[in-house]
């Protein structure tokens, strides 16, 4: 892989089809596979000890939509498997592939998802040969915001670059024994609310000086906040990006398509959208979130451009407000970090590694310095795979 200069593409260098060491093989996932690395996922991320023809049927498909049919790809998977000696499969690496630039010039990017290894076929070396495989491939950078930390140990020897503030989740509480009762009845499903709700309800009510609303927007009305859908949050997010040297380049409908997929996800309630105006009618930010009320919101994208991050922050936790939600949860990012930092009950969590690996040093600079990307649409927490219990 060769580095990139302002003024040329980079050179493309294919990865072979298939990968041989002495532990095994590595090759593109095929739809004969789906079946198997689903029902590894379920074992490993979903602790399943009993494995359901439903489950395994439900996360092959959604597995083969996301891998194996990408819209506007052609050619093998990006998907990884790994497979041992035996023929029997020893482990798997979820890529996804992106586009972004960099002063100009046109970069592949891999997004990494779930990476997995069989303990009943690996002995420790899928892991490492799955990482060194798709950095044979034909990217530019690998990038992934949502390692565990036996990923990260993996990745250091492999000169990742660790962004620690992207690492970090946040919290803001609106109402903090219903949003208690949110987290047990996702942990155990089956939890009647009935026992629950009231309880969380009269906690709330004493608490309720303590836990005051969120910040509103200027009562002025010189910024103001408005529902949108996802047609214009698509048209308007990659205006917003000019900030960054290293950012995202969505064609050809790709964001829209993007979109649709990320509306899939079940887990933290409809996908919403909403942007912060100025008094003239221009966008200052934009925003997407899943929630519904008597849940926890979830932050999927926020962008604001110039000195408007506060504006758009409040506008975001303003509108998980009035929809009834009991708390937000987002990823982290230095743009907003000062803002975050001015609420009340908000509070920080280890929320998964994210790093940057590319052999390019213009790249390397430009994620030293912050000056990329990251996260939400530009990762993998997007996807069924982050949060959904499949089957169920």
């Amino acid at each position: 892989m060769h580095l990139v200069s302002a003024n040329a593409a980079p050179e493309k260098v294919a990865a072979p089809s298939v990968l041989e060491s002495r532990r095994g093989s590595v090759r593109p996932l095929g739809a004969e596979d789906l079946e198997r690395v689903a029902a590894l996922f379920l074992t490993k991320f979903r602790r399943r000890r009993r494995l359901f023809d439903r489950a395994i049927a439900e996360t092959a498909e959604y597995m083969r939509e996301i891998y194996l049919d990408p819209a506007g790809q052609s050619g093998a998977s990006n998907a990884l498997v790994q497979i041992n000696r035996q023929g029997r499969l020893g482990g798997f690496l979820g890529v996804l592939k992106a586009r972004y630039e960099l002063n100009g010039a046109a970069l592949n990017a891999a997004i990494i998802g779930p990476l997995m290894a069989d303990p009943d076929t690996d002995h420790g070396s899928a892991g490492p040969q799955l990482l060194r495989a798709v950095h044979q491939g034909e990217f530019d950078l690998q990038l992934t915001d949502s390692a565990n930390r036996i990923s990260l140990a993996f990745a250091r020897p492999m000169k990742y670059q660790l962004l620690p503030v992207h690492c970090l989740g946040w919290t803001c509480i609106f109402r903090p024994a219903a949003m208690a009762a949110a987290a047990l009845r996702r942990k155990w499903p089956g939890l009647p609310r009935l026992a629950l709700d009231p309880c969380a309800r009269a906690f709330d009510a004493l608490a309720k000086g303590r836990f005051e609303p969120p910040v509103q927007l200027s009562s002025s009305q010189r910024v103001h906040r408005e529902p949108i859908d996802a047609a214009q949050f698509a048209e308007r997010l990659p205006t917003l990006l000019s900030d960054y040297s290293l950012r995202p380049s969505w064609k050809d409908g790709e964001l829209p398509r993007l979109l649709a997929l990320a509306a899939e996800k079940r887990a933290d309630g409809p996908l919403h959208f909403g942007g912060t105006y100025d008094e003239t009618g221009k966008m200052l930010g934009c925003y997407a979130f899943y929630g519904q009320a008597g849940d926890i919101a979830s932050l999927l994208q926020i962008q604001a451009s110039g000195s408007h991050w506060g504006a758009t922050l409040d506008g975001l936790v303003a509108a998980a407000w009035d929809m009834g939600c009991v708390g937000i949860t987002g990823q982290t990012q230095s743009k907003f970090m000062p803002q975050l930092f001015g609420y009340k009950n908000l509070f920080f969590r280890y929320a998964g590694g994210t790093m940057v690996h590319s052999r390019n040093a213009e790249v390397t600079e430009a994620v030293r310095s912050g000056d990329i990307f990251i996260g939400g649409l530009m990762g993998d927490r997007w996807t069924r795979l982050g949060s959904d219990d499949f089957g169920r």
